[in-house]
């Protein structure tokens, strides 16, 4: 895997400019390719072609680029070509299970078996937990498995494979020759190989080789992409033989090359496009991150916006409404579900068609169910979605709103349905996310209160920019977004924890020393950097010292549980120093959900809170957000000076954020995100922030600067994590099934 940066419109069409140019050039003619002559060495003598049923544009530009080039006889290469359709990651309704040639899980060993990262320090905790393939990762590796089936089938000695996103390089017909006489030299005419690469990305320190000649050499390992390789028929038998694959294809026929006989030419001559959108997703990038090997300033946003709006989706309770809705904010709604009625401003603006309403998506709204004759005035191209459940003939709400969805754009969503993202992008004319549809209990229509006032009267809050999401509303005057009347039930007495803790020792019951880093940090956490003392609590440290990947070392413990819901609070004395970040703070990804508490150093008398949310069940891959949504409250006091108490309570309907037990700020469900709903961990750290807005320049002469910590109290709801669960049961296959011996 390798991850290149998004290219500019800008660039975009100067690459397609020079496309176009070069077809006024002669064509090119390659004697490597057509039928093999009596005597000669072999040739390629045929082309198989990656390409997904909806990408039928990308057929055509490989079609274009076949034409330029002819065979040894003068025929166009396209003569050769077999489109090959890929197997799209976006039709697996689940993650996919193992099999005889696929095992979907592989290490951040394997990774730095390819691509050492010397600088960046993995414990053996990390290098050995699980990673599950993203469904595109397998959907690439079945495609080239199902190639190698038909090239053992065939009558071809050679093969040249493409992914549909590549294009020859200028000089690709006249080096290939070179490469190929190179190959198959006089005195070695019978020469065999198994893989030879025309198009890969070396690792970034280079990857072990040796040279065979002016132009070809043999790889060790270290060779991105599988986008251009040519193949021979004994090849295949080996790569059949050596399966399962574990891990992205690239990553793991890197693993193979002992196995086989691996060319490449000295220059990649088939490159990747540069005016396409990588279709793929990368599994690896939160652990490259937690060890320091990705650093990126960059936001990560949610950029997909939804066509087909509003939405408006009616169904009883049990038949899936719930999970409808997070379906939908999947897919880039801003989607309102499971109450009796709306906010009198968004239900006005609504029923007179305005355009600053909240929502573009309503889901099982009891008020509009008498409203729908005014909504099909306001909105003749409004998406209709009726759940049907399994008693749908006894369902009066059924029969009763059918009735009135006559002559509408409508879909009927069954509780049953086996495929149901297919049902719901099909009436939307949209992709469906490359993760499972979430699976939600149904909360029914819930009551809310419409005036609510306002409990902060007397505390100065300024607010800050926000991410550009369809889970983040935007400033808008007078909404206080949606408060249900009551939170009954969200305390379970069977998994309900209460712990405190005053840190005079390390209890590794309770409490995970990290020793990772993330994007932001310019510091590495280290264990040594916490010191427990009885009667002073756990300081942690911030030291200026290079450790590899990171100028400074930093220090964070976190919760060994995961919890769902309840009080976590901490009694913190505050770093002063500018570019110091004290946080406090509930996190989880896949998808991304935090709930922060956060002092900077450079201005320790104003807290920052904030509330990341992404929609989706467990393990979905939406992990977007750079800035959240920052809200700065006045404390009134400096947090260095003395130890003052932080808390955060979250229920799900509210958040609330005490200081010293006095409650500073609270948010609602919209308010301006939806409330955080899956199992988090607690953190407590002190970090040195790459982003000088957040805490200002890192002043190394105030270094090394301490943050106490004298006291931490939960209660909550302990959750065994699914996510977690995978892991360990993975982890056991893993160990069983052994893949990679490779040891740092």
């Amino acid at each position: 895997m390798n991850l290149l940066r998004p290219q500019r419109a800008i660039v975009r069409n100067i690459f397609r400019l020079r496309l176009k140019l070069r077809r006024l050039l002669p064509r090119r003619q390659c004697q490597t390719f057509g039928t093999r002559s009596p005597g000669k060495c072999p040739r390629i003598q045929k082309i198989y072609v990656i390409n997904l049923n909806r990408e039928p544009g990308r057929w055509s530009m490989m079609q274009q680029e076949l034409r330029q080039i002819l065979d040894h006889t003068g025929t166009e290469l396209l003569s050769l070509a077999e489109r090959h359709v890929a197997v799209d990651g976006r039709e697996l309704s689940q993650d996919p299970l193992q099999d005889a040639e696929i095992y979907p899980f592989y290490t951040l060993q394997d990774q730095l078996f390819v691509e050492p990262q010397p600088l960046a320090l993995p414990t053996r905790v990390e290098l050995n937990i699980p990673i599950r393939m993203s469904r595109a990762e397998y959907a690439v590796a079945r495609s080239h498995i199902n190639i190698w089936k038909k090239v053992v089938t065939g009558n071809e000695e050679y093969v040249l494979i493409l992914e549909d996103d590549v294009w020859f390089h200028s000089g690709f017909a006249r080096y290939l020759d070179k490469v190929w006489n190179q190959v198959f030299s006089e005195s070695n005419i019978n020469s065999k190989f198994d893989i030879l690469y025309l198009s890969y990305l070396e690792v970034k320190h280079g990857a072990p080789k040796t040279i065979l000649s002016s132009n070809v050499f043999m790889p060790v390992r270290g060779l991105w992409h599988l986008s251009g390789y040519v193949l021979s028929k004994k090849g295949a038998e080996k790569l059949l033989h050596l399966l399962p694959c574990y891990g992205p294809i690239d990553l793991w026929i890197n693993h193979q090359f002992k196995a086989l006989n691996v060319l490449a030419s000295k220059e990649s001559i088939i490159n990747q496009r540069r005016d396409t959108k990588s279709t793929n997703s990368y599994s690896i990038l939160p652990s490259l991150t937690k060890i320091g090997a990705i650093n990126s300033e960059r936001s990560s946003l949610f950029n997909i916006r939804p066509m087909e709006q509003p939405v408006f989706a009616f169904g009883s309770e049990g038949t899936g409404c719930t999970s409808l809705a997070m379906a939908l904010s999947m897919l880039g709604y801003t989607c309102c579900s499971d109450l009796n009625d709306l906010p009198i401003t968004e239900m006005n603006n609504l029923l007179n068609g305005k355009e600053d309403r909240i929502f573009n998506a309503y889901v099982n709204i009891g008020a509009l169910d008498s409203k729908i004759k005014e909504l099909l005035i306001q909105y003749p191209k409004a998406k209709f979605i009726l759940m049907k459940g399994k008693d749908s003939l006894s369902d009066k709400n059924f029969a009763s709103i059918t009735d009135k969805l006559r002559n509408v754009d409508l879909t009927v969503l069954h509780s049953e349905e086996l495929n149901k993202w297919r049902v719901i992008c099909e009436h939307l004319r949209c992709a469906p996310p490359a993760c499972a549809y979430p699976l939600l209990k149904d909360l029914g229509q819930r009551l809310i209160i419409n005036d609510v006032g306002n409990s902060e009267q007397n505390i100065t809050v300024s607010k800050s920019k926000r991410d550009n999401s369809p889970w983040v509303i935007e400033h808008s005057t007078g909404w206080q977004g949606i408060r249900p009347t009551t939170e009954e039930g969200y305390i379970n007495i069977e998994t309900f924890v209460e712990i405190t803790d005053r840190l005079q020792f390390h209890d590794p019951e309770l409490w995970h020393l990290r020793q990772d880093t993330f994007t932001d940090n310019l510091a590495l956490f280290r264990p040594s950097n916490i010191n427990f003392s009885p009667g002073i609590g756990a300081v942690l440290t911030v030291k200026r010292e290079f450790v590899g990947v990171r100028d400074y070392t930093a220090a964070s413990l976190c919760s060994k549980e995961n919890y769902l819901f309840g009080r976590f609070e901490a009694t913190i004395k505050a770093s002063n120093v500018p570019g110091v970040v004290t946080g406090l703070f509930l996190h989880r990804n896949s998808p991304r959900q935090e709930i922060d508490i956060e002092i900077a150093g450079n201005r320790p008398s104003r807290l920052l809170v904030n509330v990341f949310y992404n929609p989706g069940d467990e393990g979905a891959s939406f992990d977007y957000g750079y800035r959240g949504t920052p809200t700065y409250i006045d404390l009134g006091f400096d947090a260095s000076k003395e130890s003052h108490s932080f808390a955060i309570e979250w229920t799900p309907n509210e958040i609330r954020w005490l200081v010293d037990d006095n409650l500073v700020h609270k948010r609602a469900i919209w308010e301006p995100t939806p409330i955080p709903h899956l199992p988090m961990t607690f953190h407590i750290n002190s970090w040195v922030s790459r982003s000088t807005q957040l805490a200002g320049r890192i002043r190394n002469r105030g270094l090394p600067t301490a943050t106490v910590i004298s006291k931490i109290t939960v209660s909550a709801n302990k959750v065994a994590s699914i996510s977690q669960e995978n892991v360990v049961q993975s982890q056991l296959s893993l160990n069983n099934f052994s893949p990679s011996q490779f040891i740092l």
